[in-house]
């Protein structure tokens, strides 16, 4: 039977996992981080901890910012565009330890663009609530610092990211509508359901073909797009929700080839990014969670 102390970290292991892979974008790397926290937890657990969430909490964000910096110096060496891992976020499967506090794959990748300390704030703050003082706690800065951090912080993501509401249905609609144009490979359809600034990214990893570069415009993504879906052996697609939006996995020969998921315009009515997975590294807990019910 656990023990009092390892109740504690159970309760909130949940909360550490949400909080860090939103700050980190990788599920490996987020594991590792909570794994490190339950050693320094159990390092301390007999002592009198006066409040253990605040604790965990703490000691999780300050080991996501030392994984932040490593990681990013990885990165100096990726081939081709990096992509945050996707995490399946549909009912009744294991990723529920996020579902909840979900941060979609575009602004995931819009929060690359901050500092480990912007980004670990800005999560803090707009996923979690967490107030100015309860930040200055958690990263040992005063609330002054941590009010200008996250003022940085929010301004950087809204002149990536302006903020807007849509429905679950409209997103799912044009994300259809895309789908009927790519796999159909309809240029004229395609052009129709994109917007013009739409900018696609491929996240191959040099493990598999992918774009080196984004690739921006209307007319250079369907182009891509219509070419990559002639070229590619007979596949299924399944919609499926990705780190709370709408998505698409698809599968050739019954294996998962890659993810992808569509950032709406706006106005609803286009697609306006398009963020593909390839690298099989990447998909490897999403082919375990996912089975090819497929609908096309």
């Amino acid at each position: 039977m656990p023990d009092a102390g390892s109740e504690d970290f159970l309760h909130h292991r949940e909360l550490l996992f949400s909080i860090v892979y939103n700050m980190l974008g990788t599920v490996a790397d987020t594991e590792d981080v909570v794994q490190e926290t339950w050693l320094s937890w159990a390092s301390v657990r007999d002592k009198e901890i006066a409040n253990p969430r605040a604790y965990l909490v703490r000691t999780a964000v300050n080991h996501a910012l030392s994984q932040m910096r490593r990681a990013r110096r990885r990165r100096e060496s990726y081939i081709g565009p990096w992509l945050p891992e996707p995490v399946l976020t549909e009912p009744d499967t294991p990723d529920t330890a996020i579902r909840t506090e979900s941060v979609s794959l575009a602004m995931l990748v819009v929060l690359e663009t901050l500092t480990p300390l912007q980004r670990a704030v800005f999560v803090l703050r707009e996923a979690f609530a967490y107030d100015h003082a309860e930040i200055a706690a958690i990263l040992g800065r005063s609330p002054a610092a941590v009010r200008q951090l996250a003022h940085r912080a929010k301004e950087r993501v809204e002149a990536r990211r302006p903020r807007y509401d849509l429905d679950r249905g409209t997103q799912r609609i044009v994300t259809e509508r895309f789908l009927d144009a790519a796999i159909g490979g309809d240029l004229d359809a395609l052009m129709d359901v994109l917007a013009p600034e739409v900018v696609m990214w491929s996240d191959g990893g040099g493990k598999r073909r992918a774009a080196l570069r984004v690739i921006e415009g209307r007319d250079k993504v369907a182009r891509l797009v219509a070419a990559v879906s002639g070229r590619l052996p007979t596949f299924q697609a399944r919609p499926v929700q990705i780190n709370g939006g709408p998505g698409v996995v698809l599968f050739i020969g019954g294996t998962l080839y890659a993810a992808a998921v569509f950032d709406p315009a706006p106005d609803g009515e286009r697609v306006r990014g398009i963020y593909g997975l390839i690298n099989p590294d990447k998909l490897q807990r999403l082919a375990e969670s996912v089975h090819p019910r497929l609908k096309h």
